[in-house]
């Protein structure tokens, strides 16, 4: 014995002087086996010789650090066993106590090791138990890390669990809340609270943590430690275990399906389409059996009378006693004689003169537009804020910065809920599927509203006095796609702060959390001379929540949670009527009345053309422009030159969530109708084929991202159904029929808006990229390809401060290979084929990084126009690489000077 003991102290000393390099050559020469045999050999003479126990353990706990198969080979020696059994014999026995539980955690950090059924834990508890007032910090950390290996193991867990230990370790974990009020065993307690986190992750550990009242422990001692910044570790780890252990609940809807539905000519024969429609009908719906429905003459019934009345004569509470904006199909005749209260009573409603700001808006075209519009759910209501119209604000808007704790601050609010459930109002105010709410019997709920053109909100309730839980509507013939949001809010008191909770948002995270803010507009301040949205909210964040996702709209996977958007604010005027939108709106009608104005704005130099590219499901047409420079005569040599110019196709607003593309295309349209000197310049390098908005039916209805016909509109490009998506199916039958006619577009870019990138920026089509960055088995060395599709965007790198070529790609993912870049770029044989991605965010590069806030700065329209106006000017500057004169002026080709481009720094900037 005493030469077995001498050898062990020799090897412990050679193995703790030596470091890892001798302990691995001791494992390769099969040292563990001889080791572990040993234990097994002198346990099964008892009672075992403590220091040869002592020894042989602690050799373990170096030994089993550098030997990847320590766990197999321990359990098949069967000396998990023996380590445990002297664990519970020596709860006091501290100096051979602490080598055991070393070995016993590296025994358990083997996933084989830890689920094998010889493993006992009873005796880690009974450390626990007796180690609550006087312990050996040490011991009792390599008892809790020992612990944390063991419930990794679902089915250690599972036992840990079912003998109740999980009561147990609340209780642990609340004694030592209490007793170490200096803060010194913080990383014990935080080793605690990770075993509680092991044994929640089974469901089974759920429901004991809830019966066991751990939602209101943990939730009690974090708010205790909330003051000590130290002490977030704990916070953060008890927020986690409440989060997943909070009951998961559905949403308060009586379906998930849209409240509007839209009859299709014919059914998908598969897809989530054929999937919704196959599913049991619930809940209320509107049914418009004739996709192309004939027109419903609409006239007011609430009638807004424009007075012009002396400046600084209007009531400063004239929004109290507004009507809405109301059209009426039942009513007859033209006349538009006077507003009307809800109580019958006329009012006067000052317009804000916006006629020198916005030459583009005029409110009596808007309403004229607004009858032509057709909605599934027959909308009969005006927002204001189209009907006044949205001044660009002069002053920047800075990326908000964020509050630290704000999200923990929101999720045990949340919390509370649950722990204080007799403090839940839980008070329907709005509701979509009940068309007889609201029913307000007092004066204290908020009044919500989003009946009309691209509004959507389904569902409001309130929960506390001042705070309401948001739903909003799917996407017409979906059951998903939450993410626009566009209501009326009344009612509120000025001075106090309102908390709103969007509840079912399905992105993973959002600009909301990096700085975003929501935008408002209030009609008092509009009327008061400042119409404009702004960006609003404190305390903004997005969370996931514990409203849980159905497989099917989650498209077939289980598990997923909604999130929440939650953002609070404070009302400046006592009974406004303000309306809270996801990004600046931009509505069908809005796009008629600017196309109508920009009619007008045509010279003897333009030729401007509009026609219908179709109708779509709704009933509503689809504009196609032409825009070009008049031929100079009507000599054979001008007319030869007018028909040979290249030809640029653009596209906007396939996806209705995607405003700021609108805004972006207004741009474009706005410049390409100027009578500049490069507009003209422009118009006479290019034929102009616009289609300023892809998807109206799905603007108009509040979608975020489809059609009517419950599918993605950018998605459906390599084989679009004339009926299902006739937009698209002209629009690519258009780009078809210019290739079958030698006119193949230099440029195609469809405008679109992207919710988790800051800055403009481009996807563009590249063979040798795609496969270089796919690690397809093919030599790039071996393709050729023309670099001019780099071109367009390293031009828009130098002349827009908004852009950014970095965050530029040119890879076709799989996953988009039925998008319009891809197709058009593939199929119609355009190399210069871009998605143009516009941030909904803001811009953190540049001047507005430097000159304005190290955050950077929150887009607004005036910088989404310039955006459109850039485009232009570097099409403009992409022509000299591309015309045949040009290329006979230079002796190498003009592509192959692209890489000074970044070097120039020549292209005079477009500032407002």
């Amino acid at each position: 014995l005493q030469t077995t003991l001498n050898i062990l102290a020799i090897l412990n000393e050679l193995l703790t002087v030596g470091g890892g390099r001798r302990t691995g050559v001791f494992v390769s020469k099969g040292g563990t086996a001889v080791l572990l045999h040993l234990l097994v050999s002198s346990s099964k003479d008892p009672p075992a010789n403590e220091e040869l126990m002592l020894h042989i353990h602690s050799l373990l706990g170096k030994v089993g650090l550098k030997d990847r198969k320590f766990g197999v080979k321990a359990r098949l020696n069967g000396a998990l066993n023996v380590t445990l059994n002297l664990v519970k014999h020596n709860l006091q026995n501290y100096k051979l106590l602490l080598p055991c539980l070393q070995v016993l955690r590296v025994y358990s950090s083997n996933c084989t090791g830890s689920r094998g059924p010889d493993l006992r834990i009873p005796g880690i508890y009974s450390i626990y138990t007796a180690s609550t007032t006087h312990v050996v910090a040490a011991r009792l950390v390599t008892s809790i890390t020992a612990l944390l290996c063991v419930c990794s193991s679902g089915m250690n867990a599972r036992r840990a669990v079912d003998r109740g230990h999980l009561p147990t370790l609340l209780a642990i974990y609340q004694d030592w809340h209490r007793n170490d009020t200096r803060h010194r065993h913080v990383v014990i307690r935080k080793s605690i609270l990770g075993c509680i986190k092991n044994l929640t992750n089974i469901k089974l550990g759920r429901k004991a943590f809830i019966d066991a009242n751990g939602m209101r422990i943990l939730y009690n001692t974090s708010t205790e430690c909330l003051s000590v910044r130290t002490l977030d570790p704990l916070v953060n780890t008890s927020s986690l275990i409440m989060r997943k252990c909070f009951p998961k609940n559905r949403l308060p809807l009586p379906t998930i399906k849209s409240v509007f539905h839209h009859l299709l000519p014919h059914i998908p024969a598969g897809g989530p389409v054929a999937q919704l429609y196959n599913q049991p009908p619930g809940g209320k719906t509107h049914l418009f059996m004739s996709p192309y429905r004939s027109k419903i003459g609409c006239k007011f019934c609430f009638i807004i009378s424009i007075s012009k009345r002396p400046e600084g004569t209007a009531d400063p509470d004239l929004v109290c006693s507004l009507g809405r904006l109301v059209l009426d199909a039942g009513v007859n005749g033209d006349s538009v004689d006077g507003p009307q209260e809800e109580g019958g009573e006329q009012a006067v409603l000052e317009v804000p003169d916006t006629a020198a700001l916005l030459p583009l808006h005029d409110p009596d075209l808007y309403l004229e537009m607004v009858k032509s519009t057709r909605s599934v759910p027959a909308y009969t209501e005006v927002a204001y804020p189209d009907y006044f119209g949205h001044v660009a604000l002069n002053l920047r808007e800075p990326i908000l910065e964020r509050v630290y704790g704000v999200q923990r601050t929101k999720i045990f609010q949340d919390i509370e809920r649950l722990i204080h459930s007799s403090d839940i109002l839980d008070k329907v105010v709005y509701d979509l599927d009940n068309q007889s709410c609201p029913v307000i019997d007092n004066g204290e709920s908020l009044k919500f509203n989003s009946k009309f053109e691209s509004g959507n909100l389904r569902k409001a309730v309130q929960v506390r006095k001042f705070e309401y839980d948001l739903i909003l509507n799917s996407d017409i013939n979906s059951n998903h796609y939450h993410q626009w949001f566009y209501f009326e809010v009344g009612n509120m008191r000025p001075g106090v702060r309102y908390r709103f909770n969007i509840i079912n948002c399905e992105k993973s995270n959002s600009q909301f959390n990096y700085g975003m803010q929501v935008l408002m507009y209030s009609v008092q301040d509009a009327i008061n001379g400042s119409p404009h949205w702004v960006r609003t909210g404190s305390d903004i964040c997005y969370y996931k929540n514990h409203f849980s996702r159905s497989s099917i709209a989650a498209g077939g996977q289980k598990g997923k949670s909604y999130f929440t958007l939650t953002f609070t604010v404070t009302f400046q005027h006592k009974d406004d009527v303000c309306y809270f939108a996801y990004h600046y709106p931009y509505t069908y009608s809005m796009l008629k009345m600017h196309l109508q104005k920009l009619s007008a704005l045509r010279t003897a130099q333009i030729y401007y053309r509009q026609d219908d590219l179709c109708e779509t499901l709704g009933g509503n047409s689809c504009p196609l422009l032409t825009i070009t420079a008049m031929p100079e005569s009507s000599s054979n040599d001008h007319i030869s030159q007018f028909k040979s110019r290249p030809v640029v196709f653009l596209s906007a607003r396939v996806h209705p969530g995607e405003t700021n593309s609108s805004w972006v295309m207004k741009g474009t349209l706005e410049f390409l109708m100027s009578c500049s000197p490069q507009a003209q310049s422009l118009r006479e390098s290019y034929i102009f084929k616009i289609i300023p908005m892809l998807n109206p039916d799905g603007v108009i209805n509040g979608n975020h991202r489809c059609s009517l016909s419950g599918e993605d509109l950018n998605r459906q490009w390599q084989s679009p159904n004339a009926e299902l998506h006739p937009t698209i199916y002209h629009a690519k039958s258009l780009l078809q029929y210019l290739r079958a006619t030698g006119r193949t577009p230099l440029v195609f870019c469809d405008y679109h808006g992207h919710s988790r990138k800051k800055n403009v920026f481009m996807y563009g089509c590249s063979i040798k990229e795609t496969v270089w960055q796919t690690n397809v088995n093919t030599s790039t060395c071996e393709l050729h390809e023309d670099l001019g599709y780099r071109t367009l965007p390293k031009l828009l790198s130098q002349m827009a401060p908004v852009f950014s070529l970095s965050s530029c790609s040119f890879v076709v993912e799989r996953s988009k290979e039925a998008t319009a870049r891809v197709v058009v770029w593939r199929e119609i044989g355009v190399q210069r084929s871009y998605t143009m991605e516009s941030t909904l965010c803001g811009c953190d590069q540049g001047k507005y990084k430097v000159y304005v806030c190290l955050q950077g700065l929150q887009i607004g329209t005036s910088e989404l126009e310039e955006m459109g106006a850039q485009f232009c000017l570097a099409l403009l500057r992409l022509r000299r690489f591309t015309s045949p004169l040009e290329l006979h002026n230079h002796n190498s080709h003009p592509l192959d000077t692209e890489n000074d481009l970044i070097d120039t720094r020549s292209i005079p900037n477009i500032t407002r």
